[in-house]
């Protein structure tokens, strides 16, 4: 008796390709963190922000800019300061003589890939105006509603050691980050190659290597693959039970909303796709769940007084819980 022939619902082959083509520009440049450049590319098709953070020097910056100049659309970089103003960032309605009229200049938010360096440098007021943008692409200033262009996408990024001049990101805020990224330093191997390919590139400027391979039409379409990505019944199961322990156990005061759960599901899809499968398992949603919930929760006063850190607690959690088999 023929076994049968099992074939994927949704054809990945183009978005493999592309997929292995963006890591092998962004190998030009950035040696090693293939974790970050998978959740980042997981972010783009799961149309999610991320939240990079890591300490000065280990090309978060850098990373984001490639990844702008990988996807042909337009691209704005803003550096956050103590004194940025709302207005600085959205826009503001400019009085013209010649029309008698007030015209809206718009501010750097206004672009399909928005780079915002050191986010939590500027004060509640100027991270309260990303509230409408991040959530609902759209910016309402006197009264007039501005769409943002598809697709749209906000990476912002963060120095977890240094605390003078910064403030803490509103908790409202963080949940629209559909990642938070931890960079770790590079091995002792990966900075060998970074010293040896400084060396050899003698001044030539790498952003100069990367090319476009992405666009607007064909992101869009991508995305569409994930709505056809199965997942079991019984792993939409395990996601809610993380979620529901994050609300329940004692290490936690704030647990994670019914947000972070949607964001586990379409991060889920997004990276089993990725990775050639047009079906979740169980590990898609371990590796998904910490960046997802990292900055989510909020641990008990206890805990923080011991040293304890979300990704301590966010993997005992999901440890925890049984894997369905």
């Amino acid at each position: 008796m023929e076994e049968p022939i099992f074939h994927n619902r949704v054809d990945l082959t183009a978005l493999n390709e592309q997929v292995r083509k963006i890591k092998a520009e962004i190998g030009k440049v950035i040696v090693g963190q293939e974790n970050m450049i998978d959740l980042l590319i997981t972010a783009i098709l799961s149309d999610g922000h991320v939240l990079i953070e890591g300490v000065p020097g280990v090309a978060k910056t850098l990373t984001a800019k490639l990844l702008s100049r990988i996807i042909s659309v337009d691209f704005s970089r803003i550096q956050f300061t103590p004194d940025l103003m709302p207005s600085d960032v959205l826009g503001t309605s400019v009085y013209n003589l010649k029309t008698s009229e007030f015209e809206f200049k718009a501010g750097p938010i206004f672009s399909n890939i928005v780079l915002i360096d050191e986010i939590n440098r500027a004060p509640a007021k100027t991270q309260a105006a990303l509230f409408e943008v991040m959530e609902e692409r759209q910016v309402t200033i006197d009264g007039h509603t501005h769409k943002m262009r598809s697709p749209y996408l906000v990476l912002a990024t963060q120095n977890p050691i240094e605390q003078e001049g910064t403030y803490r990101l509103p908790e409202a805020q963080l949940d629209r980050f559909l990642f938070k990224i931890a960079v770790d330093y590079p091995t002792q191997t990966e900075e060998i190659e970074i010293l040896s390919r400084h060396h050899d590139r003698k001044g030539f400027q790498p952003l100069a290597e990367v090319n476009p391979l992405l666009n607007a039409d064909q992101i869009q379409g991508f995305r569409q693959f994930a709505h056809h990505v199965h997942i079991e019944k019984n792993l939409v199961t395990y996601i809610a039970q993380i979620i529901q322990e994050t609300r329940n156990n004692p290490m936690v005061f704030l647990g994670a909303s019914p947000r972070a759960s949607l964001a586990i599901l379409m991060g889920s899809k997004s990276f089993a796709m990725i990775h050639g499968r047009d079906f979740v398992n169980p590990e898609d949603i371990k590796t998904i769940a910490l960046p997802v919930l990292r900055h989510r929760i909020m641990l008990s006063p206890e805990k923080e007084m011991e040293g304890v850190d979300a990704d301590e607690v966010v993997t005992q959690i999901v440890n925890k819980i049984e894997v369905p088999r």
